[in-house]
């Protein structure tokens, strides 16, 4: 059986973070391990976050765990801090770690201010240049490239060669139903050529998780095998379909639905 490895945060709600990956990872029949890198709960009046960061040194002690064993395919989420990102770097070199997946989770507030800008450095300088995928939603990218807000697809490939240019061998940045378009659409760009991928807009805010499971999915389909490219397609596929399949938790969040492709399937236009 094929094995994966998320280092992430976790989801008190269970929607997002590791609990997402490690649903992905069941959905696409491969053996999920997670290394956490802080617990992230909710106050039940208002729904506002708080996040644990969990010691460096454990979170060492956890990927040395998972990656003692081996895995196929790897993908890092929320990581919290510099450290832990030089960590994650130092392990990928450590154990050859070349089907690497980076989610490159910013913890921000509006949409133009990012709390610990020294982390966004430090995940363009150390994991950008090891990562075979990584998925920047608009903001992200942005900030990845230095660019500043992006509106159009030409902002976004103006973006993604940036990013390839750091050291990404693959990038897919999620334009979503954010991007100021009619279709839902995410970019996927190799260094050579660009792949629009386009959908119906769907009309919902249960998409909880949306990012996490995304770049789950493609881990999972690295680790069994599939082109980088294949991957994000087969992904895209998978999301759509746990979007579109949302649901509400409470009054104040709604998740996707780690399980809708299997039990509903979606076709992907690509």
């Amino acid at each position: 059986m094929k094995k994966t490895l998320t280092i992430a945060g976790s989801d008190s709600s269970g929607g997002a973070g590791q609990a997402a990956d490690l649903k992905t990872f069941q959905e696409h029949d491969v053996y999920g391990m997670t290394a956490l890198t802080c617990v992230v709960t909710m106050n039940p009046k208002g729904w506002h976050h708080n996040v644990t960061p969990i010691e460096t040194e454990l979170v060492e002690k956890q990927l040395d765990t998972i990656l003692s064993v081996g895995v196929d395919a790897a993908k890092s989420g929320m990581l919290g801090s510099v450290p832990i990102i030089e960590l994650a770097a130092h392990k990928i070199d450590e154990y050859k770690l070349t089907n690497y997946v980076l989610d490159p989770v910013m913890v921000c507030k509006g949409e133009d201010e990012v709390l610990q800008p020294e982390n966004t450095d430090a995940m363009r300088e150390l994991l950008l240049p090891r990562s075979l995928v990584t998925t920047p939603n608009l903001f992200e990218a942005g900030q990845l490239a230095g660019t500043g807000p992006i509106k159009t697809i030409e902002g976004m490939k103006e973006a993604a060669v940036k990013i390839h240019e750091l050291g990404a061998k693959n990038v897919v940045i999620k334009g979503g139903k954010a991007l100021d378009h009619e279709k839902a659409v995410d970019l996927f760009y190799d260094g050579e050529e660009f792949t629009l991928l386009e959908e119906d807009k769907i009309d919902t805010t249960y998409n909880h998780g949306a990012g996490c499971t995304f770049a789950a999915a493609i881990t999972a389909n690295l680790a069994q095998g599939k082109s980088a490219k294949e991957s994000v397609i087969a992904a895209k596929a998978f999301v759509t379909a746990a979007i579109k399949h949302g649901f509400a938790l409470n009054q104040y969040v709604g998740s996707v639905m780690h399980g809708a492709y299997t039990k509903y399937g979606v076709e992907v236009k690509n």
